[in-house]
């Protein structure tokens, strides 16, 4: 575990931060671990470490709330049946509901989409390994994480290549395992840590998924 200042730059590109988290993550290979990568930026992540640890890997959906006005300004998440708000952010609740309605249909229609299937594998009693880019503010990642914990995992890891202070004090006690290369303090925004970090495209995406080893297929949630 590194604290470092947040002006360095610790990874080329994703695929070079996928590889320095993939030795710290090396331990959790075994038949019933899967790996869920949130689209897009983790899922370049997410399919180093599915390869290391041939394991199955799965998209796990999940979308920031904007601000009214000021899209980029996140007040909350949403991520398949758990949605995170912020509840100093003097939202009206007829926007809320409006906004994770409209969300969580653009996630199920993305993931059918990207993977070609309607269901997620099921992670019932398996080791899941979340993954993304990077955790700045953890909406996102809490609601995942809320996600996941009600679909019942044997265990429950979260492993990226960089994420806040303070996410990582509010996600620690949630799950088995928080993984990451670096702490850096103070934390401004995921890009920052990277010297190459270009919007990964849905047919990067879909192509990541079908070239992953498709050892132990996981069955789809009934």
């Amino acid at each position: 575990m590194a604290i470092l200042s947040s002006a360095a730059m610790y990874f080329i590109n994703r695929n070079d931060a996928a590889i320095q988290l993939a030795k710290r993550v090396s331990t959790h290979k075994g038949p019933q671990t899967i790996v869920l990568a949130i689209p897009r930026g983790g899922v370049p992540i997410g399919y180093v470490l599915a390869n290391l640890l041939r394991a199955p890997i799965d998209l796990l959906m999940a979308k920031k709330i904007g601000y009214p006005g000021d899209p980029e300004y996140a007040i909350g998440a949403v991520c398949e049946n758990e949605t995170v708000i912020d509840s100093d952010s003097g939202v009206q609740q007829e926007y809320l509901t409006l906004q994770q309605k409209k969300i969580k249909q653009e996630l199920n229609e993305r993931y059918t989409r990207l993977t070609g299937r309607e269901k997620p594998f099921s992670v019932l009693q398996k080791k899941v390994i979340i993954t993304d880019d990077g955790i700045a503010t953890g909406r996102t990642m809490l609601a995942a994480i809320r996600a996941i914990r009600k679909q019942q995992p044997a265990a429950l890891i979260v492993a990226v290549p960089v994420c806040s202070k303070e996410a990582a004090t509010k996600l620690k006690p949630l799950v088995d395992e928080l993984i990451c290369c670096y702490y850096p303090d103070p934390f401004i925004g995921v890009g920052r840590f990277y010297r190459e970090f270009t919007q990964v495209t849905d047919q990067e995406v879909m192509s990541m998924l079908r070239s992953t080893s498709p050892v132990n297929q996981s069955p789809v949630i009934e």
